[in-house]
């Protein structure tokens, strides 16, 4: 096994347009003498675009094919600014749209996850065989693997489980002779098939777990994710003019802090890489010079508070009609049916009477959950929230977010906060 191979992640708005498609060049320019795995994402707003057109399809509005060709064009712009008309890239790609048109043609699958995953993932087969043939024309050795021969999974379409031995054994045989040839290889992030060949998806934002998986099963070096951020910030600039970006993370600290809602790297990400001690630098592809943020398993003494902010909560207050406890047996009723209903929790708090869960507010979902426990619990539902977890809080920062938010639920834990609040 290869130890000297890195694993590079670059993200939609890196690849977004032909000028940023020249960027990651001139950064890989910097790198043609490593054996990289270059894991790419959908360019730009294309998993969105792609994503209207699973919708209409869906409905049969008669918009799919109007909204296919838009997104056609945005590519073959995108191509017209970095090859020659006669490149063979157009066929390529040209042929990767067949395959949604293949999907348009037939009547809309009765499982519409599955549905999404057969057109979603077209995007980073997309942009993959763009920045492939881009690579090889500037001079970069780079082949293109598609990520569906390595990475394995369940069928749990849109929200797919890794089969970890499965593709281990995949990446040995299919990605790894590869690698060994030395120069580049280019691969889809987001993506992978069940063993009988059907595509799924990892979950939105996928691409940096893929870009883990593939350092895993390479036992890769190191594994880089560039960003539009210069690295990891104790909390978002763009709403926090406190924040400070971290030069040093523990492995441990960015799993608790992705976990609470951070979004700058993937929740599932840091999990692989610190099985096999495989150091993350998360770095600016605006500003490749600097040194980012370094994740790894040094431990770091110190840190500033860290917020991570989820919005789009919707605050369920449940309690039990006969006004005594919500018991075991309710909790039981009502996470069967968040598990059907396949939402997401992010606050738990259990009080005497009042038993409060707040999940990302995903519409008529809510609503649903809601009526099916009703029956034996009064729930009360409170939308257009915000969820602030707070890591290593102190008592200035809690009192400065109490004054200047509405609080409606607060659980804290030694330095650990969790504030439930109406939006500013």
């Amino acid at each position: 096994m290869n130890q000297r191979s890195k694993v590079f992640k670059f993200g939609g708005a890196s690849v977004k347009d032909a000028e940023a498609i020249r960027n990651v060049a001139d950064i890989l320019q910097k790198y043609r003498q490593e054996t990289l795995m270059i894991v790419v994402s959908a360019m730009g707003k294309t998993t969105n675009a792609l994503e209207k057109i699973v919708e209409s399809h869906s409905q049969q509005d008669g918009k799919a094919l109007e909204l296919l060709e838009d997104l056609k064009l945005q590519h073959y712009r995108i191509m017209a600014e970095l090859f020659e008309s006669n490149d063979e890239v157009y066929a390529l790609v040209n042929d990767t749209f067949v395959e949604i048109e293949w999907v348009l043609d037939d009547e809309p699958h009765d499982n519409y996850d599955y549905m999404y995953d057969q057109i979603v993932s077209v995007g980073e087969l997309l942009s993959t065989k763009i920045l492939c043939a881009y690579l090889n024309k500037v001079g970069l050795p780079t082949q293109w693997l598609d990520a569906r021969d390595v990475v394995q999974t369940n069928e749990l379409y849109r929200e797919a489980w890794v089969q970890w031995q499965e593709t281990e054994e995949r990446f040995l045989k299919n990605a790894q002779p590869l690698l060994d040839k030395g120069g580049f290889v280019v691969t889809q992030g987001f993506i992978g098939a069940t063993q009988e060949n059907f595509t799924t998806t990892l979950g939105r934002d996928g691409s940096d777990y893929s870009a883990a998986i593939f350092s895993f099963c390479a036992n890769a070096e190191s594994m880089t994710i560039w960003k539009d951020a210069q690295g990891v910030f104790s909390a978002d600039p763009r709403f926090f003019a406190e924040a400070k970006m971290l030069s040093e993370m523990s492995y441990d600290e960015a799993i608790a802090m992705t976990y609470y809602g951070a979004k700058i790297i993937h929740l599932k990400t840091v999990g692989p890489l610190k099985r096999k001690h495989i150091p993350l630098h998360v770095r600016s592809f605006l500003e490749p010079e600097t040194s980012g943020t370094l994740i790894s398993e040094k431990e770091v003494t110190a840190y500033p508070p860290l917020l991570a902010v989820e919005v789009n909560q919707a605050l369920l207050k449940i309690t039990n009609k006969d006004f005594s406890f919500v018991t075991e047996q309710h909790f039981s009723e009502i996470f069967a049916a968040i598990s059907d209903l396949r939402m997401q929790v992010t606050f738990i708090q259990n009080t005497p009477l009042t038993l409060y869960i707040s999940v990302f507010n995903q519409g008529e979902k809510v609503a649903q959950l809601a009526e099916r426990i009703q029956e034996t619990l009064g729930t009360e539902v409170v939308s257009g929230l915000e969820l602030i977890n707070i890591r290593h809080a102190t008592p200035e920062l809690l009192g400065q977010l109490r004054s200047t938010r509405k609080v409606l639920v607060e659980q804290t834990n030694g330095a650990t906060a969790h504030l439930v609040v109406e939006k500013n």
